[in-house]
């Protein structure tokens, strides 16, 4: 069953916006008492490839480990993501899930609305059932790419209270991997904008939002900011039927994704309209 994750409420920020500065890669907590300087500001390297003892790695853990408390209390953080910002909360949360809903302005009926966020390739059998060859599944994870499959008796049923698929994301990124790992719990993820708005590729593009968010993760500038395939989301594909693949979303992988699944699997394409 889901972990006995405390999630008796949600801590939500009543200030206007973040603590200290916003400048460099930080971790900006939004406080309703303003922090001292340097007290709540916590560097975030641009990089995972960073030596084991430097002062680089132990702000990066410092980092993680607040993120992890604040998802713990049922918290909603904002992550950079390797396609797009994105908002992340506790799976096993329920409060937590209906106020990512009510953030966004999106309803709960719509489905696969909240991916799952992993951190390691194992955790995708444990809390889905799997119909591909693990060859696939390497082949696209960690990736830009969101894997539909029927979702295990583990997962919170509110995550997709209307249908029994799951979407999986194991972003190609080395916080949001190390975030997942250090969790030890699936995390619900979405893009970090309001519903039917443009995507967010840096913090300020959803600056509205501050104020009723834990934590503000500030991973830099994702992507050139200049095309219009930057603002896509990942490649969303429903394998849920053997031997077959739908793409409910296109997304930024499209071709490559298309490629893997035909060419090398085999596998025949099928229509899909969920979102």
């Amino acid at each position: 069953k889901t972990s006995n994750l405390k999630c008796s409420g949600l801590r939500v920020s009543q200030s206007e916006g973040p603590a200290g500065s916003r400048s460099g890669r930080l971790l900006l907590p939004l406080s309703p008492v303003p922090a001292a300087p340097g007290d709540r500001l916590l560097w975030l390297p641009g990089s995972g490839a960073v030596q084991a003892a430097s002062p680089e790695r132990a702000s990066w853990t410092e980092a993680l480990r607040a993120a992890v408390a604040e998802l713990r209390a049922g918290a909603l953080v904002a992550v950079p993501t390797d396609t797009l910002y994105g908002l992340a909360c506790a799976a096993s949360c329920s409060a937590a899930l209906h106020a990512v809903y009510r953030l966004k302005g999106r309803s709960e009926a719509k489905p696969l609305a909240l991916a799952v966020c992993l951190g390691r390739m194992d955790d995708v059998y444990r809390y889905c059932r799997v119909r591909v060859p693990e060859g696939l599944l390497k082949d696209l994870l960690p990736g830009p790419v969101t894997l539909v499959m029927e979702s295990s008796e583990e997962l919170n049923k509110d995550l997709n209270p209307f249908m029994p698929l799951v979407g999986i994301r194991i972003p190609d990124h080395t916080f949001m991997q190390d975030l997942a790992q250090m969790f030890e719990s699936p995390l619900a993820l979405t893009s970090a904008n309001l519903s039917s708005q443009a995507s967010s590729l840096n913090v300020e593009e959803f600056q509205d939002l501050w104020p009723q968010l834990s934590l503000v993760i500030e991973g830099g500038q994702i992507g050139d900011g200049q095309s219009p395939e930057c603002r896509l989301d990942s490649t969303v594909v429903d394998l849920s039927v053997p031997g077959k693949f739908g793409i409910i979303r296109p997304g930024c992988a499209l071709e490559n994704t298309t490629a893997i699944l035909q060419q090398k699997y085999g596998l025949l394409p099928s229509h899909a309209s969920y979102l």
